[in-house]
C-alpha cells in the first residue's frame, strides 16, 4: 500500500516535471522565434520579458497574500449564520444582499464555492446564493483596493463596480424565479447539511489554536493560487512580449471583438480577482475601456476553476447558465460602455 502511494506521488512529480519541461521549451522556443523574425537580440528580448514579468508578478503577490490570510480567517472565526437572520427573504431584495454579501466574506472565487454552498443548505434564497457567488470574489474590500491601486478613481473603477453589482443581481433573480434549492445544488450537496458548530459540540478551540488554524488554510490558499498567478503572469507577459502590437490593436479597437476576446482570455487565464487588475493594467493602452471592464467583472465570476467547481457543486442546467448569462450580460455591458466612450 505504502510503495503504491509512493509510486502514485512519483509518477505525479514525474508529470509535473514533463509539463514544466514542456512548458519552458515553449516559453523559450517563443522567445527565439520572436527574436529571430524580428531581427532582434534574443537575450534582450528574454530580459524584456522577464522584466514584465516580474513587473506583473511583484505588484500581484502582496494581494493575493493578504486575500489568503484573510480567507482563512474567515474560514476560521465566521460562522455564515451569524448575518444571515440581517439579509431580506424576497427575491430581489435577497439578491442586491448577496451581491454586497462579499463586503462581510471576502473570499475569491476558489472559495466563494464551497460558502455559497453553506448558505443554500442553511435554507438561504436561491437568488441570495447565487448573487454572492458571482459578486462575491470581486465585492470585497481587498479587490476594490488592489483595482484602486492599479487604475484609481475612475471610469474603470466605478465601472466594474456597476456591471458587477448589475450582472450578480440580474442572474440572481433570473435563476431565482424559476428555480428551487433542490432543482441547483446536486443531490450530493443537498444532503448531509451541518451545523457550523457541530465540530465545536465536545470541544472549543482556543484563539491561538484558531489562528493557526487560519495560516494554515491561508498558507495552503496561497501556494495553490501562487501557481495560478504565475502562469497567468508568464501568458500575460508573453502576449506583451511576442505579439506584435499591430495584431493587438487590430482586437483591441473593436467596440464589440475587443470585449469578447478579453472575456474569453479572462476565462482562459483564471487569475484570482486579487491580482487581476494587475494583469488588465498590461492591456489599457491597447484594448478599449469597456474590454477592461468586461475582463475585470467577468474573470472573478467565471473562469476554468470555478467551472470545474461549479460542475462538483451545481446541476448541468444551472452550470451552463452560470458560464452564458454572466458571460452575454458583461459582453452587452461592455459594449455599451465602448459606444457611449466612443469606441466605434
Amino acid at each position: 500500500m505504502i510503495l503504491s502511494s509512493i509510486g502514485a506521488i512519483d509518477r505525479t512529480n514525474r508529470l509535473k516535471l514533463i509539463g514544466l519541461s514542456l512548458l519552458a521549451a515553449l516559453l523559450l522556443s517563443s522567445i527565439g522565434y520572436q527574436a529571430y523574425s524580428a531581427n532582434r537580440d534574443f537575450a534582450l528580448v528574454l530580459s524584456v520579458f522577464a522584466t514584465r514579468f516580474l513587473g506583473i508578478f511583484v505588484e500581484a503577490v502582496p494581494f493575493l497574500l493578504l486575500g489568503s490570510i484573510t480567507s482563512g480567517l474567515i474560514e476560521t472565526f465566521i460562522k455564515s449564520d451569524d448575518i444571515m437572520r440581517y439579509l431580506p427573504r424576497n427575491r430581489l431584495g435577497a439578491a442586491i444582499g448577496g451581491a454586497f454579501l462579499g463586503l462581510v466574506f471576502p473570499v475569491c472565487e476558489c472559495g466563494v464555492v464551497p460558502v455559497a454552498r453553506r448558505l443554500f443548505k442553511k435554507g438561504t434564497p436561491v437568488s441570495l446564493g447565487i448573487a454572492f457567488l458571482l459578486a462575491a470574489p470581486f465585492m470585497n474590500p481587498i479587490v476594490f483596493a488592489s483595482t484602486y491601486i492599479a487604475f484609481g478613481f475612475g471610469p474603470v473603477f466605478i465601472g466594474r463596480i456597476i456591471v458587477t453589482i448589475l450582472v450578480a443581481v440580474t442572474v440572481g433573480v433570473v435563476v431565482g424565479s424559476f428555480a428551487q434549492r433542490s432543482a441547483v445544488l446536486k443531490p450530493i450537496s443537498l444532503g448531509g447539511a451541518h451545523d457550523d458548530h457541530a465540530h465545536h459540540d465536545h470541544e472549543a478551540p482556543s484563539t491561538r489554536a484558531k489562528l493557526m488554524g487560519a495560516l494554515g488554510i491561508a498558507g495552503d490558499e496561497f501556494f495553490e493560487m501562487g501557481r495560478f498567478l504565475i502562469f497567468g503572469s508568464i501568458l500575460a507577459a508573453l502576449m506583451q512580449t511576442l505579439v506584435p502590437q499591430e495584431s493587438l490593436l487590430a482586437l483591441g479597437t473593436g467596440p464589440v471583438l475587443s470585449v469578447v476576446f478579453m472575456q474569453i482570455l479572462a476565462y482562459v487565464l483564471s487569475v484570482c480577482s486579487t491580482v487581476d487588475s494587475f494583469l488588465a493594467l498590461a492591456f489599457v493602452n491597447t484594448f478599449t475601456a469597456g474590454a477592461i471592464v468586461s475582463f475585470l467583472s467577468f474573470g472573478p465570476m467565471v473562469d476554468i476553476k470555478s467551472t470545474l467547481m461549479f460542475t462538483g457543486v451545481f446541476r448541468r442546467r444551472i452550470v451552463l447558465y452560470l458560464v452564458l448569462l454572466p458571460f452575454v450580460m458583461n459582453l452587452l455591458a461592455g459594449t455599451v460602455i465602448n459606444l457611449i466612450l466612443g469606441y466605434v
